[in-house]
C-alpha cells in the first residue's frame, strides 16, 4: 500500500521541478513511511511513498521495465499477480523482482490497456510509456483505491492518491464547484469522478485514461474496462449457491492473506466482519489478529458479539474502548479528507485503524457486505415501497401521494415505518427517485431551503438526482432490489464507504484488505436472483445461511446496530456551542451560499428537540471545517503539519 503522484507535461518536455515533486510526495507521507523516492525525465515526474507489504527487499517504487523505458507507480495490490509472473514470463519477459508492481509494466507491455481486465485486485497506478509517448492511468473495479487528477492551465497533468498532492502541487485553482456542493449537502460526499474544486476530478472506478504527449489542449474521455451486469438468470438452488458462496469466500480471504508483514482483521461482531475471520481462521496455522472497538454508551457497543465471534476461532482479540463523546477529530477529519465528508462513522473507523496499526500492518474488513449480499435496511423498505407503487398507475400515484406528502407533519422521532410523510413521498416518485430521496441527508425541499437565491442561481437548475439517473440509465436492470444494489455500487459504496476507510486506515499507514469486494464474487452474486439475498424481512439471506456452520444465530440474526456515534446528542450537550459557532459563524456566511434563517431554524428545532436534525448540522459542520482547514490553510499539506494533527488526534 502506497501513495502515489506525479506531474506530466501535456505539451512537451519541460522540465519538472523536483522541489514541487517532492512536496506533493511529501504530503501523503503518512500512506508510505518506509520509503520515499522521485523518478524525473524530461516533462514526466513521479513520486512514491511505501508501505513495505510484498517483496520488501526489491519492491522500490518508481518501477521500470527491462531497459527503463516504461515506468510505473502503483498503489494497492495485485492479488493474482503470482498467476501472472509465469504467464508474463512465457511471453519473453524478465523480472528483477517478486512483487505484483512489476507485472504492470510487463502487462502494459503485452497487452496495452486491456491490462488492468487481467488484474485481481484493489489499485490505481500510473504508467510513462516513453517510446509510445503516453501516459496510462487506471482504478480498480470496485473504486477501492483512489486517484485524483488535475489538467492545470499550464499544461501539466497533476495526479495523487489523495486531494492533499494535487493541491500541494500549488497550480490548482481553489474554485470550488457548486454541483459539488449540491451533491455533498444531499449525499454526505461529492460523487464521483466532480471533486469540490471545478479544476480536479476523480478518476471513475472501472476507468482508464491514456493521455499522448502533444495531443491537444483537452484530456481525452477516460475509458471503463469493467461493469458488474446484473441478470440475476442463475438456476442454481440454494443449497449449491451457499456450498460455492464459501468457496468463493475461502478463495478471496486466501488471496488477500498474502503478506510479508503482521496482518489481522478488523471484528465488528457484525455478520461481515465475522464471515472473513471465520474464513481466516479456517486457513492460518497461527491464531488470527483480530481487533474492535467497543463504545462506552451500551446503544453504540457490539464489543461483547465480536467477543463471542474471537472466542469461538481463538483470536488474538484486542478491544479499546472509546468514550462517547470522542468528537475532537472534526478538524483533523477535515484535513484527511481534503473534501467536504460527511459520515460520521469516520471517527470510530478513525480509531479502529489506530488500534490495528499497533499490531499488524495489514487488516482483512467485511466492507462491501451490506451491497453486494443486500444488507442494508433501506433494501427491504425500498422493495416494500416498490409492492406499493407497483400496485397503482403513476397517473394516480404521483398526485395522490404527492398532496399527501406536501401536507403531512413531518414524524422524525418515529421508526421509519411509521413516517407516514416519509412513505407518501416516496410513493410520488419513481423507483430511482425514490431511493435518491430515501439516502438524501438534506432531501430536495430541504436543500432548496438551505441554499441562498443566489447560489441556486449558480446551480442553474442541477439536482444531485442527476448522479443516480446517469448510472441507473447504465443499470442494465429493472430488477427493484439489483437496481439499487447496482445504484450503491457506483456511488455509496465508492464515495462513502471506500474513501472513509482508505483515509483513516492510510492516516496510520494501515493497509486494508477487501474480500468482499473481489470482482469475481461480485460478478457471480450478480447473476443470482434477489430472492436469495433478501428474502422476506432477511437480509443477506445466501450469507447468513451460508455461514449458519460458522457462526452463531446470535450473530448471524441480530439486528444490525451499524457503526455510529450519538450526533443528537452531542449537538444537544457537549457539542452544542460548537455546532452553532460553527453553523452560525462567519465562514459559511461569508460565502453567501446559505440561508441564515434555515441554518437558525435547524439549530433551533434540533436543540429544542422538536426534531432530530443531526444528520444535516453534521454535514454543515464538517463543511465549515473543510473551508477552514483545507480552502483556508494550504500549509495543512505539509507533511509536518498533517503529522501534528495526527499526533494531536492520537
Amino acid at each position: 500500500m502506497c501513495g502515489i503522484t506525479g506531474i506530466f507535461d501535456t505539451r512537451g518536455d519541460r522540465a519538472i521541478d523536483s522541489a514541487v515533486l517532492k512536496r506533493m510526495n511529501d504530503s501523503q507521507h503518512h500512506r508510505g513511511p518506509d520509503e520515499g523516492s522521485l523518478h524525473i525525465e524530461p516533462g514526466l515526474g513521479f513520486g512514491h511513498r511505501r508501505l513495505s507489504i510484498i517483496d520488501i527487499a526489491t519492491g522500490q517504487q518508481p518501477l521500470c521495465n527491462e531497459d527503463g523505458s516504461v515506468v510505473v507507480v502503483f498503489n494497492g495490490e495485485i492479488y493474482n499477480y503470482q498467476d501472472l509472473i509465469p504467464e508474463l514470463q512465457a511471453l519473453g519477459h524478465v523480472f528483477h523482482t517478486k512483487s505484483d508492481t512489476e507485472c504492470i509494466v510487463h502487462a502494459w507491455e503485452s497487452w496495452g490497456e486491456d491490462c488492468v481486465r487481467r488484474f485481481r485486485g484493489m489499485f490505481a497506478f500510473a504508467l510513462w510509456d516513453r517510446n509510445q509517448q503516453c501516459l496510462f492511468m487506471a482504478r480498480d473495479r470496485l473504486g477501492v483505491k483512489p486517484f485524483y487528477y488535475a489538467l492545470l492551465d499550464d499544461g501539466n497533468l497533476v495526479f495523487g492518491s489523495e486531494l492533499k498532492s494535487v493541491l500541494a502541487h500549488g497550480g490548482l485553482k481553489r474554485d470550488i464547484d457548486p454541483h459539488a456542493v449540491e451533491e455533498y449537502f444531499a449525499l454526505g460526499y461529492v460523487a464521483e469522478p466532480r471533486t469540490i474544486f471545478r479544476q480536479a476530478l476523480k478518476l471513475q472506478p472501472a476507468h482508464s485514461l491514456l493521455v499522448r504527449r502533444g495531443q491537444g489542449t483537452a484530456l481525452p474521455q477516460t475509458r471503463e474496462y469493467w461493469d458488474v451486469n446484473f441478470s440475476l438468470g442463475s438456476k442454481v438452488s440454494a443449497e449449491d449457491a451457499q456450498e460455492e458462496l464459501v468457496t468463493r469466500l475461502r478463495e478471496s480471504v486466501r488471496l488477500r492473506m498474502i503478506a510479508e508483514v503482521p496482518l489481522g482483521a478488523f471484528l465488528s461482531g457484525g455478520v461481515d466482519s465475522s464471515a472473513v475471520v471465520a474464513m481466516m481462521a479456517g486457513q492460518s496455522a497461527e491464531p488470527v489478529n483480530t481487533c474492535s472497538i467497543a463504545f462506552d454508551d451500551p446503544a453504540f457497543n457490539e464489543a461483547a458479539f465480536a467477543q463471542t465471534v474471537a472466542d469461538r476461532y481463538k483470536t488474538n482479540h484486542r478491544v479499546e474502548t472509546v468514550k462517547s463523546d470522542d468528537f475532537d477529530l472534526i478538524d483533523t477529519l477535515a484535513r484527511l479528507y481534503d473534501e467536504p465528508y460527511a459520515d460520521s462513522s469516520a471517527i470510530p473507523t478513525y480509531r479502529v485503524c489506530q488500534l490495528a496499526r499497533k499490531h499488524v500492518t495489514v487488516a482483512l474488513s467485511g466492507d462491501g457486505g451490506d451491497e453486494v449480499f443486500g444488507g442494508y435496511r433501506r433494501y427491504r423498505l425500498h422493495l416494500m415501497e416498490e409492492r406499493m407503487r407497483a400496485s397503482l398507475p403513476g397517473g394516480l400515484r404521483r398526485p395522490l401521494f404527492g398532496m399527501l406528502g406536501r401536507i403531512y407533519p413531518k414524524a422524525d422521532w418515529a421508526p421509519r415505518v411509521f413516517r407516514a410523510k416519509t412513505t407518501f413521498e416516496g410513493m410520488a416518485r419513481s423507483s430511482v427517485e425514490a431511493y435518491f430521496h430515501s439516502v438524501s441527508i438534506l432531501r430536495g425541499p430541504m436543500r432548496e431551503a438551505l441554499f441562498s437565491d443566489s447560489f441556486r442561481r449558480q446551480l442553474a437548475g442541477y439536482d444531485a438526482q442527476n448522479v443516480f439517473d446517469r448510472h441507473a440509465a447504465r443499470a442494465g436492470t429493472d430488477d427493484p432490489l439489483a437496481l439499487i444494489q447496482y445504484l450503491d455500487i457506483k456511488t455509496y459504496l465508492v464515495g462513502d464507504i471506500n474513501t472513509k476507510v482508505d483515509r483513516a486506515s492510510m492516516a496510520h499507514s494501515l493497509e486494508v484488505r477487501e474480500p468482499l469486494m473481489d470482482h469475481p464474487l461480485v460478478e457471480w452474486l450478480a447473476t443470482l436472483p434477489s430472492s436469495l439475498k433478501v428474502r422476506g424481512q432477511e437480509g443477506k439471506f445466501l450469507l447468513k445461511k451460508s455461514m449458519e456452520p460458522h457462526l452463531s444465530d446470535d450473530i448471524l440474526y441480530r439486528p444490525k446496530m451499524g457503526f455510529s456515534v450519538p450526533l443528537a446528542r452531542w449537538f444537544r450537550g457537549p457539542l452544542k456551542q460548537r455546532v452553532r459557532d460553527a453553523v452560525l459563524g462567519p465562514r459559511l456566511a461569508e460565502t453567501g451560499w446559505f440561508n441564515r434563517p434555515y441554518l437558525e431554524h435547524l439549530i433551533e428545532a434540533h436543540q429544542s428537540g422538536a426534531r432530530d436534525y443531526s444528520a444535516p448540522l453534521w454535514t454543515l459542520l464538517m463543511f465549515e471545517a473543510f473551508l477552514r482547514q483545507v480552502v483556508d490553510k494550504p500549509a495543512a499539506y505539509t507533511p509536518d503539519a498533517l503529522s501534528e494533527s495526527l499526533a494531536v488526534a492520537a
